[in-house]
């Protein structure tokens, strides 16, 4: 089984500004979290090479809160986030809601602003998010962030092994 990857190589500092860039979204997502790469190629099949959402690994060593809404890679780690032109940060469900509505399938995420069901789904993702890097096969939180801390400041080389599964891995070797 081939991993996922994203249809396209994302940028992780996008600007909307007099560059000409037209993202109306920047998505935050974690590129070695294989159902984030499920929905991401979903969402970029619906972008349609429009770039009205502009996807942002934040899993890639190069990924800077500075030109994503100040979004730290923990915090990104912890639940999804977006940043809108004007750099809004938006998070949790509201991401999905804003993201499909940029991309004109918004009557999906419609019902999720009624309020029983969207209190539900609200908490249904808040079960999910807290639980998302264990049930995926993932160290925890704080070890991602510890690894990412070393990786881009004690100098070490990094190694990256396939883990199967599609699954990509990165070791911090000192």
């Amino acid at each position: 089984m081939t991993s996922l990857q994203p249809l396209h190589t994302p940028t992780s500092d996008l600007t909307n500004d007099s560059t000409g860039q037209s993202w109306k979204i920047k998505l935050l997502y974690d590129g070695e979290c294989p159902l984030c790469l499920r929905e991401v190629n979903f969402l970029q099949r619906k972008d349609a090479g429009r770039d009205l959402v502009a996807f942002v690994d934040i899993a890639d060593p190069g990924y800077r809160a500075e030109g994503n809404g100040g979004v730290s890679f923990e915090a990104a780690m912890g639940r999804i986030h977006a940043v809108l032109p004007d750099d809004t940060v938006i998070k949790n469900v509201e991401v999905f809601r804003q993201v499909y509505t940029v991309l004109g399938i918004g009557w999906l995420y419609a019902p999720t602003k009624w309020p029983v069901l969207g209190w539900l789904i609200d908490n249904v993702y808040d079960f999910w998010a807290d639980r998302r890097l264990a049930w995926t096969g993932r160290p925890s939180l704080e070890e991602l962030v510890t690894q990412r801390h070393d990786l881009l400041h004690d100098g070490s080389s990094q190694q990256c092994v396939s883990e199967g599964k599609g699954s990509n891995r990165c070791r911090v070797d000192s």
